[in-house]
């Protein structure tokens, strides 16, 4: 049966995991109402990542998630030891604080990592998603999709009832996960190591007081049953989760995995050979006790076909190690949602759409790079033997695209050093503390989803430019002056942003800083409106009015 007429929607979503979800949120606050569907009936119930890094905190703070998400982390918050060892009961071959040289210094950030687990996140954004406007439907999956040029129309079923829906949509967010499905019915590809590993995962109840002996962590890579096998606590005291590759290539699959085997495996894994284990189920409901992941690498080709853009698990697959993947997803979403809802709410050129696979794609590549050689040394009991800087993967990889009028800035280097920020063009824009009325807030707070200017205290000048630029465009553009309006206790502004007290930055609604002056031009609406129009590709009459 399928409903009759056509329904519409700016945005159709397809995938309800962390990135599709908080696509849903993101286009919401900006004004979108889009349409989420989701074949699962619910979000997920077993946890994926659970360490989410602090400039995706810094991304929901802005949306007040932060005492939400604080409420609901993990147990393991004071735990984030990894270990490395034959097996649970056996000798560590290494053991480290996997948060120790990732924690941002206050100078850098206001948000921290929370130790979260990826289903009580996921919900956490649904509820906020839906509250801000976003139809998010679980148990209702994509049928069929057909990209007419001037927008997609799609065949929606819902699972309960089995009535097919018609849907006519703007424009569409593949984010169904790693298995691509959208991606690989429209015929892109990807390059990259591809299939590393394929894991049977189960969980299971046991006290493991014994193998533990007081120790407490948040991860294990162990020998056994099989090298790089990975046990995890979960939320629940004495249950467990465990994850053991097999090789589909010498006839192993995952039917091999029978209870009877399972409890076998989980004794080989703790090194305890009598200890009780009571496999639970992977879903309520279920009898099925084993579910399979598969661990690989690999980048989209493109991160876009006519109409339908490819986010989180559907444009690029990391391997677990460096908790990248959910957190690069979520930044796909960030970057991608102000440029979708510029397009639709403000007229901005479809060119601008481009620059989500200019940006984000090179980001995936040297992530990929990075996860690559973390999984190499964990699975050959070396810890983080080569360790990346984590601080310039979560916040100094830089953009490059005709939405970042950067000129010649930071040529050759994908990434900076975040401690002493350049507040060059395609970076995020730096945290600065500041004060006003005696209350402290940083920079990051100013940034509310629109375009923002902030200006040095000399910047007046700055204040009626800005405003007359936005009228002109028809655009919302915040704007600040530091130094006047708010205290920089520290007199960090300036030097942070590359600035002098009479220049001003145009910072993008995701965070990262589209043009700047170093201090005021002669005609500060025209070059403000100027640099508006190039980052938004806009149309040549308004470049020409702009100008």
């Amino acid at each position: 049966m399928t409903e009759p007429g056509n329904h519409e929607t700016a945005v159709l979503i397809v995938g309800g995991g962390i990135t599709g979800l908080s696509t849903a949120l993101f286009l919401a606050r900006l004004g979108v109402r889009p349409i989420l569907v989701e074949r699962h009936p619910s979000t997920a119930l077993l946890p994926q990542a659970r360490a989410f890094n602090p400039r995706s905190m810094e991304i929901y703070r802005a949306l007040g998630l932060a005492e939400a998400i604080r409420d609901r982390t993990s147990i393991l918050t004071d735990m984030p030891d990894m270990i490395g060892a034959d097996t649970l009961a056996g000798r560590e071959h290494f053991r480290f604080d996997v948060l120790a040289q990732a924690r941002p210094p206050a100078s850098l950030s206001p948000a921290d990592w929370e130790m979260i687990d990826q289903d009580e996140l996921e919900r956490i954004v649904r509820v906020r998603a839906e509250s801000s406007g976003a139809d998010v439907r679980f148990g209702t999956e994509l049928v069929a999709l057909t990209d007419a040029g001037d927008g997609v129309t799609a065949v929606v079923r819902d699972l309960e009832t089995g009535v097919h829906q018609r849907l006519h949509a703007d424009y569409v967010v593949a984010a169904d996960g790693h298995r691509a499905g959208l991606r690989e019915r429209l015929g892109v590809g990807a390059d990259g190591p591809g299939v590393l590993l394929e894991v049977a995962n189960f969980v299971f109840d046991a006290d493991l007081g014994a193998a533990l002996q007081g120790r407490r962590f948040l991860l294990a890579y162990l020998d056994r049953p099989t090298k790089g096998s990975t046990l995890i606590p979960l939320r629940e005291f004495g249950r467990w989760a465990l994850a053991v590759p097999y090789r589909p290539e010498l006839g192993e699959s995952v039917a091999d995995f029978t209870r009877e085997h399972c409890v076998e495996l989980a004794r080989q894994a703790i090194g305890l050979p009598d200890v009780d284990i009571r496999l639970v189920p992977s879903m309520p409901g279920s009898d099925r006790i084993v579910t399979t992941t598969t661990i690989g690498g690999w980048v989209a080709r493109r991160y876009r076909t006519g109409r339908v853009f490819f986010a989180g698990d559907a444009a690029h697959v990391v391997p677990p190690s460096g908790s990248y993947g959910a957190n690069t997803g979520i930044a796909d979403a960030h970057n991608l949602a102000w440029k979708l809802a510029a397009v639709l709410e403000d007229g901005a050129g479809d060119e601008l759409l481009d620059t989500y696979e200019d940006e984000r794609r090179p980001v995936a590549r040297l992530t990929l790079e990075s996860a690559m050689q973390l999984l190499h040394d964990r699975h050959e009991g070396a810890g983080d033997k080569t360790k990346t800087d984590d601080l310039a993967m979560i916040f100094g990889y830089r953009y490059r695209s005709s939405a970042v009028l950067a000129g010649t800035a930071g040529a050759g280097r994908p990434v900076e050093d975040p401690r002493t920020p350049s507040g060059e063009p395609g970076l995020r824009a730096p945290h600065v503390r500041l004060e006003q009325g005696g209350a402290g807030l940083s920079t990051l707070d100013l940034f509310t989803g629109s375009f923002t200017v902030l200006a040095g205290p000399a910047g007046v000048g700055w204040v009626a430019a800005a405003k007359a630029a936005a009228a002109a465009l028809g655009l919302a553009v915040d704007v600040h002056r530091v130094g006047f309006e708010f205290d920089d206790p520290d007199d960090r502004w300036a030097a942070a942003y590359g600035v002098t007290a009479g220049g001003a930055v145009l910072v993008r609604p995701d965070g990262f800083v589209a043009w700047r002056a170093g201090e005021l031009p002669r005609h500060p609406e025209q070059e403000l409106r100027a640099a508006l129009a190039r980052v938004l590709a806009l149309r040549e009459e308004d470049r020409r009015c702009a100008g």
